[in-house]
């Protein structure tokens, strides 16, 4: 049985309340937050607080222990009971035999050339791959990517072999060429900027085809200026593992003037055997650009890699 509303006299007809039909703004649609992980209050800070002060501190000591050790005397750094005040007092001597023994103006100028270098043209050759991975159809094309993300797996100590005879049939042994070029292939710097280039928008490139731009204009004023995050990122990385690289210099070089600074350091040896202090104020010496670029660049870093993914996304 259906009812009717019947208007009476002299009364206008009641209607039912409408139902609002306007669009809930987007910000409203979902008001459920998650809660804090580790609980309300003080107190779960407080634990958080803690467990990272104490993750620091275990991070910070090794490097503390070496930073007083290479300020030890000899026999100060080789007795076992000696803590972190030692008995003689500090003292310079361990910076003052490196210093003395090694060239170590010329090591430290090789290994920032070799680093800008290798650094430049990782980025570059990279940038250029991952671009033609994630924008180019080509027959092959993901048989190539399969092998460029299998030799991420492939360790770089069974490349050494074929790479140092690969140098001397081109007649780059012994020069800087022999130290740049087998570092600049970077499959996993590939991988990372064709996983960044896939989440761009495409429609930025069809709006510029549309205008007339070809692909290395596409790629030059669309793709690099939206890609600074995470070029700087790949670029930091590969800094750090170019500067800290000591096999392959190693093996490439003989010549004391062509030595990168890890590789330098390492030759300096004294007759009476290991030496703990000026190993250690070796290890300080080789640290310390990288300390000084992490110092200067600090925001760079951490901005690019949080906002890259690469912090563990």
């Amino acid at each position: 049985m259906s009812t009717q509303t019947v208007p009476s006299a002299g009364r206008p007809p009641v209607s039912a309340p409408r139902r609002s039909t306007s669009p809930v703004p987007r910000g409203q649609r979902f008001s459920v937050r998650p809660g804090p992980v580790l609980g309300s209050g003080p107190l779960p800070k407080i634990v958080a607080l803690l467990v990272l002060l104490a993750a620091t501190v275990l991070w910070l000591l090794p490097l503390a222990w070496g930073l007083v050790t290479s300020f030890k005397s000899e026999t100060d750094a080789a007795t076992p009971d000696d803590g972190w005040i030692p008995a003689h007092g500090f003292t310079l001597g361990a910076y003052r035999k490196i210093l003395d023994q090694g060239n170590l103006p010329l090591w430290a100028l090789n290994s920032l050339l070799i680093t800008l270098v290798v650094t430049a043209l990782t980025v570059a050759v990279s940038a250029l791959a991952a671009y033609g991975f994630s924008r180019t159809l080509f027959r092959g094309r993901k048989a190539l990517l399969g092998l460029t993300l299998a030799s991420i797996m492939v360790p770089p100590q069974i490349l050494i072999v074929p790479l140092f005879r690969e140098m001397i049939t081109a007649h780059l042994a012994d020069t800087y060429w022999a130290v740049i070029l087998p570092q600049v292939v970077a499959p996993a710097m590939v991988f990372i900027l064709k996983r960044f280039f896939d989440g761009v928008p495409r429609e930025l490139e069809e709006a510029a085809r549309i205008d007339g731009a070809g692909s290395l204009r596409v790629f030059w004023s669309i793709i690099l200026p939206l890609s600074r995050p995470i070029l700087a990122a790949v670029a930091i990385f590969v800094f750090i593992t170019t500067w800290n690289n000591f096999l392959w210099p190693f093996i490439s070089t003989s010549d004391p003037n062509l030595m990168t600074l890890p590789v330098g350091l390492s030759t300096v040896k004294d007759s009476y055997g290991l030496q703990y202090a000026q190993s250690a104020a070796a290890a300080m010496l080789a640290s310390l650009p990288l300390v000084i670029v992490f110092m200067i660049f600090q925001r760079q870093i951490v901005k690019s890699v949080a906002t890259t993914g690469l912090g563990g996304q």
